[in-house]
Formats: C-alpha cells, sequence, structure tokens
C-alpha cells in the first residue's frame, strides 16, 4: 500500500525550534554579540545544533516589558531532541539583559543560514525613505474629510426625496 502524497511530504520534513528573544534596549552593541555568542554557545553544549542565528535590531515593543517601551530582537533556529530547549531557556530567564524569549517548533524545509547584512541594508533603508519622502512631495495633498462629505450629502439628499 502506498502513502498517499500528503504524508509523503510532511515526513521528509523536519522539525526544528525557532526561539525569539528580545534584550534590553540600553545595552551596547559589542554586549549584544556577546549575548547571541554566549546563547549559540550554551546550545551547541546542550546538545542543540544552530541552523540560523540573526539580530533583528532595535523595534518598538507592543506594550511596556520591565519598563522599557523598546527592545533588540534575536531570532535563533536550531535543531536538537526538545531537552535543550529548557536549558537554554533556563539561562534567559537568570538573565537579567533578556526581557522575554518563546520557542516555537517549527516543522517544513530547514532554514538556510543568512548572512548577517544589518549594516550593508541600513543605507539602502535611508534611500528608500527619502524616495519615500520625496514621493509624498509630488504628490497633491486630497483631505479625506471633503470625499466623504460628499458622499453623506447625496445620502441625506436620496432619503429626504423618498
Amino acid at each position: 500500500m502506498s502513502q498517499s502524497p500528503c504524508l509523503k511530504t510532511m515526513n521528509d520534513q523536519q522539525s526544528y525550534y525557532e526561539t525569539m528573544y528580545i534584550l534590553r534596549p540600553d545595552i551596547a552593541e559589542d554586549e549584544v554579540t556577546n549575548h547571541i555568542d554566549k546563547y549559540n554557545k550554551l546550545l551547541e553544549e546542550f546538545g542543540g545544533t544552530i541552523l540560523d542565528s540573526q539580530m533583528r535590531g532595535k523595534r518598538r515593543l507592543a506594550y511596556q516589558i520591565a519598563k522599557h517601551r523598546e527592545g533588540i530582537y534575536v531570532q535563533l533556529s536550531h535543531q536538537g531532541d526538545g531537552q535543550h530547549i529548557f536549558k537554554i531557556e533556563k539561562a534567559m530567564r537568570l538573565s537579567e539583559d533578556v526581557i522575554r524569549y518563546m520557542t516555537v517548533k517549527q516543522e517544513g524545509p530547514l532554514p538556510t543560514r543568512r548572512p548577517s547584512t544589518k549594516s550593508a541594508n541600513q543605507p539602502d533603508d535611508k534611500k528608500n525613505t527619502e524616495n519615500k519622502a520625496e514621493s509624498k512631495e509630488k504628490q497633491p495633498a486630497i483631505s479625506g474629510d471633503t470625499s466623504t462629505s460628499g458622499k453623506d450629502d447625496t445620502e441625506t439628499t436620496e432619503k429626504a426625496e423618498s
């Protein structure tokens, strides 16, 4: 008896874990790289295999955590038997610099390592924001109130006529 194509693809896919942790925003950049290296080494010591490790940068938090409104996001993709997760999360819990962490089990093709391009992307981001600002200046400003008030007037006249 042969397996259906769905079952076959599910068996081919390997499971791995993604841990996202948020560091305090007031730490220096070299300290951030020290933390990333520290958790990568700990993960390997605990029997995990690192697939990818990326610093996602400083971002605004959805809500305030430990009196911080921003945080430095780090994404870590790793593989292992699952026992290493408790140990790495315990190390993060004991650290004062980690304000949040979460590990999620993923299924699918294993992620490929991406080169760290944070410094290379910054000039492009500045160019993109400048281009956006220039294009906004070129476009005529249209007030949203005038277009909606016209609709309201027609609706009221239609109701009055009936």
